[in-house]
């Protein structure tokens, strides 16, 4: 088993990694801000689960959490948080989190909670997403056509799922803008254009329809034609 520990204060991540790893015999790996966090929780990560302290040096750690659940990451998060901070425990389950643990708290009842929401996760079975010879396994973050792995970027992927959820729907460009990007600021005109034709060419180029002056639609017949 391996747990990823997201926690600035050196004291108690060194108390947390050295007893997790005496009480539940997993490998903790320590984060100590937002920026190390992302990284280790790169596409692929082997993480059964992470705990997620909410006040970085450089950020929020809700920003994890999101990045997470952005991507359709389901792994576990437990937050913890400061007593006092009801909002914070808010903020952390309505932004996806699993659980939380108050601080200050127990070892024996963090493991507790830690094992409860990774047999929680083990026990659900997420749903795969498919149309003809496409499979898109959300938890995982990866898509196969005819059994064969095919790389997306993040934003090719943002796009692909926005249209399979809406399948059968037409989705306007500026609705792909903000399933991809969100606010961040103003794009190019023609960027969801690059990643449709993007898509076309690594997944068939019938995959996807271009409905003139609305948008695109992946169709919702099961041979998407």
């Amino acid at each position: 088993m391996r747990i990823l520990l997201v926690e600035d204060d050196a004291l108690l991540g060194d108390a947390i990694q050295t007893g997790l790893q005496q009480d539940m015999q997993a490998t903790i790996d320590w984060a100590r801000d937002t920026a190390t966090a992302r990284i280790s929780l790169a596409p692929g990560h082997e993480y059964q689960a992470v705990l997620l302290d909410i006040g970085l040096p450089d950020a929020s750690g809700l920003q994890v959490l999101s990045h997470l659940r952005d991507r359709y990451d389901a792994t576990p998060v437990l937050i913890v948080t400061a007593r006092d901070q009801v909002s914070e425990r808010i903020a952390g389950l309505d932004a996806g989190a699993d659980d939380y643990v108050v601080k200050p708290f127990q070892l024996d009842e963090l493991s507790a909670r830690l094992r409860a929401v990774i047999r929680r996760s083990q026990q659900t079975v997420t749903p795969q997403l498919q149309i003809r010879d496409i499979v898109i396994e959300p938890a995982r973050r990866q898509v196969y056509r005819a059994g064969r792995l095919v790389s997306l970027s993040e934003h090719e992927y943002r796009t692909l799922l926005a249209l399979l959820e809406s399948r059968g729907r037409t989705l306007a460009r500026e609705h792909l803008e903000d399933a991809v990007y969100g606010n961040h600021g103003t794009i190019e005109s023609n960027t969801v254009a690059v990643y449709i034709h993007q898509l076309r060419r690594k997944l068939g180029n019938d995959l996807i329809q271009t409905v003139h002056g609305s948008g695109y639609r992946i169709d919702a017949s099961s041979n998407g034609d």
